[in-house]
């Protein structure tokens, strides 16, 4: 991990205008959704991402033939082939985000044999949810050390209540239910935009999907899915982090396929900072920067709340703003672990407990050597060094590669200076 770092000097205002890229978290699992067809299905705006080809790879680990174009962002997988249920516990290590093929597997075999994942150090994110609802479909579920296996020779459809509307839950009892005879309901379901995205995929393959009052989503399963040609969402993160980049270095920028629907809390709250935010179908998301930012206390919650993996971009925008502020975080209990290194760059934030920050706002913060302990606190680190006087070193390179594809390229064609260092 130390091998290579992140060079990043203070900026002038960045301007310009830039395209956002596909997200990678609607990507991963329309992915594994391919499990529940046989043919050749086409992905298009993919992010050529490290966690994107892990994915790649564990699909071909079951059997899929992938040719990918990661140029175009296009993937062109056959399911044709996939004949295996078993995940090797190298590849599941790789990315939190490999347990939603957990649901395709036991649609299509009745079975499926894995370990627990892998991913960032934020939090535990245990995957309760999962099995327990897995169960109840009746699903028998045994497990040894690591590993876990799951079989049943029928899955009944079933009225599902989450305890919390868990992302990766809804997903996967979603692409469960999808293919087992019945109406099956999941209650308090996630209903962030890249669950939306599955969604539509899956209604595209020609599963029947409805979206019901206090976020209940009716499942009536279908015999078959087909395979098809999709085009996935713009990342709502990647296109965060390019606007309070814009916002803290006092630049003005343009976002024309950034989809403001997505993220209308989060622009909400850059305008009550001062920062001018429109939004327009031909120019997309603009923002130009005020000279004075003003600091707001956020807490992040399910969609449509603040998002999580935006808590530590937006904490970089309250450290550099007049005023006191509090963030407090309601989903991970470890995603303050990039705060020491604020510190160290001399933001003045203190981390009462494990969900809750204060904040005052300074002028200046000074370059320092940090590491990225996640992929949202490698992007935090970064556009902290884009406000600070001298250089940042940033460590922690493959964190920054899993979540956003070229963003340096991005950033540097609006004005920055950063640069990867190789380490002799």
């Amino acid at each position: 991990m130390r091998n290579e770092y992140i060079l990043v000097k203070k900026s002038k205002p960045l301007t310009g205008q830039v395209l956002v890229s596909g997200a990678k978290n609607a990507a991963l699992p329309i992915m594994a959704s391919l499990i529940l067809t046989s043919g050749i299905s086409v992905l298009k705006n993919v992010p050529h991402l490290t966690d994107i080809e892990s994915m790649v790879i564990l699909l071909q680990e079951l059997g899929a033939l992938i040719h990918a174009d990661y140029a175009a962002g296009i993937l062109t997988v056959d399911t044709t082939m996939v004949n295996r249920w078993q995940v090797s516990e190298h590849l599941m290590k790789k990315t939190r985000a490999s347990i939603v093929v957990l649901g395709p597997l036991l649609a299509r075999f009745h079975r499926a044999d894995l370990a627990f994942p892998g991913g960032d150090a934020i939090g535990a994110r245990p995957i309760d949810y999962h099995l327990k609802n897995f169960k109840k479909m009746g699903a028998v579920i045994t497990q040894e050390s690591n590993l876990i296996s799951l079989q049943a020779e029928h899955l009944v459809a079933q009225r599902f209540v989450l305890d919390y509307p868990s992302v990766g839950a809804t997903q996967n009892i979603l692409m469960a239910a999808v293919l087992v005879p019945g109406v099956s309901y999941i209650v308090n379901a996630a209903v962030e935009p890249e669950v939306i995205d599955l969604i539509n995929i899956l209604q595209k393959m020609g599963a029947e999907i409805s979206i019901e009052k206090s976020a209940t989503l009716k499942i009536v399963g279908v015999k078959t899915l087909q395979s098809v040609e999709y085009t996935i969402m713009t990342d709502r993160l990647e296109a965060g982090a390019l606007l309070i980049a814009a916002a803290i270095t006092g630049g003005e920028i343009s976002l024309p396929n950034a989809c403001a629907d997505d993220m209308e809390l989060f622009l909400m709250k850059l305008q009550e900072m001062g920062h001018d935010v429109r939004v327009d179908e031909q120019l997309g998301i603009t923002l130009k920067a005020c000279k004075n930012p003003q600091t707001f206390s956020f807490k992040t919650a399910p969609y449509p709340g603040i998002a999580t993996d935006l808590q530590p971009l937006m904490m970089i925008a309250q450290a550099v703003a007049h005023g006191n502020s509090e963030a407090i975080e309601t989903v991970f209990e470890n995603r303050f672990l990039h705060v020491p290194y604020l510190q160290m760059m001399g933001a003045h934030m203190q981390v009462l407990g494990s969900h809750k920050a204060v904040i005052t706002g300074v002028k200046l913060l000074h370059g320092a050597e940090v590491e990225a302990t996640d992929i949202r606190a490698s992007c935090a680190l970064v556009l902290a060094g884009l406000v600070a006087e001298g250089e940042t070193k940033v460590y922690g390179v493959p964190h920054w590669r899993r979540g956003y594809e070229s963003l340096d390229e991005k950033l540097r064609a609006l004005g920055a200076e950063i640069d990867f260092v190789q380490v002799r």
